[in-house]
């Protein structure tokens, strides 16, 4: 069941159907090596063309279209086409079959690309960062030539549009994992079996399943057979790849075994067609958050508070919530997100009082006063959180960005303390891209800082990990960005 709330207070319910795949019991098409694909030079492709390089890395600038600049070494393949070296789509030397794929990959702001399985059946690429409803061109859709054999006015070219648009932001890598069937051919020749991509995920989120495809993609090769290359387009704009994996796999006993998986709970999910809130615990790497309160907006982008620590613990793209595990049977009192999570570094407390900008963080609230007031709305149900904390009141204000670009965050405090820090961010890596401007945890999010109060901010490690941290006056303001 679908649970759409036009607010913390009210819900209509709709159903939900669930479909399954069809097993066959055909043999598995001849296929290519299993395992990761080199990317120490460019030997695994044949003819690359010069647009084509290995890098060590790969950056974006927001502000700057179709451009991605590389690094020394190794293991990224990029992609930058320009007028010395015009763009052409790389194909694999080894053929495939049946094959689960997996790989990371990065767009440039305004970038289009597209991963073909075959060198025939194409998963768009896009950057489509600002989408609410995603088409079948946006990331992650299916394009699909259909036969021309149709009705009138239906022949040509369709596809199959992702269930979310759970996009990244250009410049930040986005990992892509495929279950994909080949087609079957008879001893003649003559195809049998269409192809099937049994199963696509995007940065974690299953956005297809078992969608059968009519035919070839168009621009790809025409003919359909048993096997076929990667093929990764390159004519269309800057992108770039890594941690490329394809093992081959008998995807008929894959797809049957799907088929016995026997009676399943009907999920009950929350949609939020509008702002949207729902408080239950929340399970994030390392802990349950007890008190969590979870908000949901109309552009697909949502946000996690935990209220024992005044912390936005994670943001997501996509759908809301699963809240099967609270409300089904007796429940355990836990909701999930249907998106794709980001989670925004162990839990902690947003704000500490420290004797040095080196000192150990807050880990709990002995001495502090700490006291939790809940929240409030404004006219558009979004909620100010508001708690005490050394004597002094703070408000938290987290709001959606208009594009879904990710979210505003502002902290007010009235009368703070001596040697108050405020914790922005915390991950593996974090790199200030230019001024105010830093990408966190490996390429991850960007933490764009608004209003420091005249302060700059720190990046120091701790436990192994680096944290951006930064003193608070009366009121701190950034965005995160993802």
């Amino acid at each position: 069941m679908v649970l759409r709330s036009k607010n913390h207070a009210s819900r209509s319910l709709t159903g939900f159907l669930c479909f399954c795949s069809i097993g066959m019991a055909i043999v598995n098409p001849a296929a290519g090596q299993s395992g990761a694909v080199p990317l120490q030079d460019l030997s695994s492709f044949h003819d690359p063309g010069k647009s084509w390089s290995i890098t060590g890395d790969a950056a974006a600038q927001l502000d700057k279209p179709h451009i991605l600049e590389g690094g020394s070494g190794t293991g990224v393949l990029l992609n930058m086409p320009d007028k010395k070296h015009p763009g052409q789509d790389l194909f694999s030397n080894v053929e495939y079959g049946d094959m689960d794929l997996e790989l990371d990959y990065m767009m440039a702001p305004g970038a289009n690309s597209g991963v073909y399985l075959q060198g025939r059946y194409e998963i768009q690429l896009l950057d489509s960062w600002s989408t609410t409803v995603p088409k079948s061109g946006d990331n992650g859709g299916i394009y699909e030539r259909w036969d021309d054999a149709r009705p009138a006015g239906q022949q040509g070219y369709d596809g199959h549009a992702p269930r979310y648009n759970v996009s990244r932001a250009p410049g930040l890598w986005q990992h892509l994992k495929v279950s994909f069937q080949a087609p079957r051919f008879d001893a003649s020749g003559k195809k049998i079996t269409n192809a099937r991509m049994l199963r696509i995920d995007l940065n974690g989120v299953t956005i297809h399943e078992d969608v059968e495809l009519m035919g070839p993609t168009r621009g790809s090769a025409s003919e359909e057979k048993a096997t076929g290359p990667l093929r990764l387009q390159g004519d269309h704009g800057a992108v770039a790849f890594r941690n490329i994996t394809i093992n081959k796999t008998n995807q008929s006993n894959k797809q049957q075994g799907n088929n016995n998986r026997g009676d399943e709970t009907d999920p009950i999910l929350v949609d939020a067609s509008v702002n949207t809130i729902l408080r239950s615990f929340m399970d994030v790497p390392g802990t349950r958050i007890v008190h969590a309160v979870s908000v949901g907006s109309p552009e697909q982008v949502h946000y996690t508070y935990d209220m024992d620590r005044g912390m936005l613990a994670q943001v997501w793209r996509g759908g809301f919530l699963d809240a099967t595990p609270m409300w089904h049977d007796r429940g355990n009192g836990c909701s999930r997100p249907r998106g794709a999570v980001q989670y925004l570094g162990k839990p902690a407390f947003t704000l500490s009082k420290l004797a040095s900008p080196q000192a150990a963080w807050l880990t709990d609230t002995t001495g502090t006063g700490y006291r939790p007031k809940g929240y409030v709305l404004d006219d558009k149900d979004r909620p100010t959180f508001k708690y005490f904390l050394y004597g002094a009141a703070v408000t938290d204000a987290v709001r959606v960005l208009s594009e879904g670009h990710g979210v505003h965050r502002e902290l007010t405090v009235a009368t703070p303390v001596d040697g108050l820090y405020a914790k922005l961010a915390q991950g593996r890596t974090i790199e200030s891209l230019s001024k105010d401007l830093y990408i966190i945890d490996g390429k991850s999010y960007y933490l764009q800082l608004e209003d420091a109060g005249g302060e700059n901010p720190l990046i120091r490690d701790a436990d192994g990990l680096k944290e951006l941290i930064i003193p608070v006056h009366s009121k701190l303001s950034y965005s995160i960005l993802f």
